[in-house]
């Protein structure tokens, strides 16, 4: 059933608002970006009190070690981190900032995506809204080619177009999870010994499995584990940090290799257990960067079933008994 009128005609206002906003903020230089989108997030914390109820809440349950007040902290840098992330996007086509120098590789974890790209078999990029995934997955495509990453279609048809001429500018083709060509494009990819980026840190609304974040079940995308056990392909975790005090010092990708067991017994407890140690990497990465993630996002709005334990159920191999 179609939308009503009036909310056709205000999405379409909305878009055509937010896409002429992005064309004139891409002309912006880098700093002054940066500098709009920390002010932006500023004010965020300020007219967006539902979000800030959230942030403060996730924040209490990850770090009830913490004071209020560094809760709140963590909580208005965050915001001011995601504004500059927004507006970095935006304004980085036309900056003239080479990305190899922008994003850099950590001490070596080129190394470990190359290797991985060498086994011609393929690699699972799992990444989350860390530091900033999007220009980490651009800095990626540099050495990972066909490269290809998973996303979910919003509701403006136009909106897409423009995330998608993005990715693909920057060596990114965009999959939709919607579609469905999607399956035979990912075979494709994985027998030409491709890179496939997944974002596994969010709640939504696809197969998942229950695994330990934070130290509370959360519902999580298996996608990884099954398509690790299928293809073959190496799994790695990628997070990206920014890399110093200033604005516009750029960011640092930190690469770390999951190893599985394709011939698994129990390929479920595989995918399981894999998700897992793949989640716990990302919970490091906040850990160390907090104010770098989204804690506005309702990680944990699903439930796991009654008797469930994170304790009990989610089975380790020797390989990854300290992932």
């Amino acid at each position: 059933m179609a939308a009503p009128l009036h909310k056709r005609v205000k999405r379409a206002v909305r878009s055509a608002l937010l896409r002429a906003a992005i064309r004139l903020l891409s002309y912006l230089p880098l700093s002054a970006a940066l500098a709009l989108g920390a002010a932006v997030g500023r004010l965020a914390w300020w007219i967006a009190p539902r979000e800030r109820r959230l942030m403060l809440r996730h924040l209490a349950l990850a770090f009830p070690e913490k004071t209020d007040e560094e809760r709140s902290a963590i909580a208005r840098a965050s915001l001011v981190h995601l504004g500059m992330v927004a507006l970095e996007v935006v304004a980085i086509g036309r900056s003239g900032v080479a990305i190899d120098e922008y994003v850099s590789f950590a001490p070596g974890s080129e190394e470990v995506v190359r290797r991985a790209m060498a086994r011609g078999k393929g690699l699972i990029f799992v990444a989350g809204h860390i530091g900033n995934w999007e220009l980490l997955a651009r800095r990626l495509a540099l050495v990972t080619q066909p490269n290809a990453v998973i996303a979910k279609r919003n509701a403006d048809a136009r909106l897409n177009e423009l995330v998608e001429r993005f990715r693909a500018q920057g060596g990114n083709k965009t999959l939709w999870r919607e579609d469905p060509a999607t399956g035979r494009e990912l075979i494709k990819l994985f027998r030409q010994g491709g890179a496939l980026g997944i974002l596994i840190d969010q709640d939504t609304r696809v197969q998942g499995v229950f695994v330990p974040f934070f130290g509370e079940l959360a519902f999580t995308p298996r996608a990884v584990g099954d398509l690790a056990l299928r293809f073959g392909a190496t799994v790695v975790v990628g997070t990206s940090h920014r890399r110093g005090p200033k604005r516009g010092e750029g960011h640092e990708l930190d690469v770390v290799e999951v190893p599985y067991d394709q011939a698994a017994p129990d390929p479920q407890a595989e995918v399981a257990r894999l998700t897992a140690a793949c989640s716990a990497l990302q919970e490091a990465a906040i850990r160390r960067h907090p104010v770098e993630w989204v804690w506005m996002h309702e990680r944990w709005k699903t439930r796991p079933p009654a008797g469930v334990s994170q304790a009990k159920e989610m089975p380790k191999s020797q390989g990854l008994s300290s992932a």
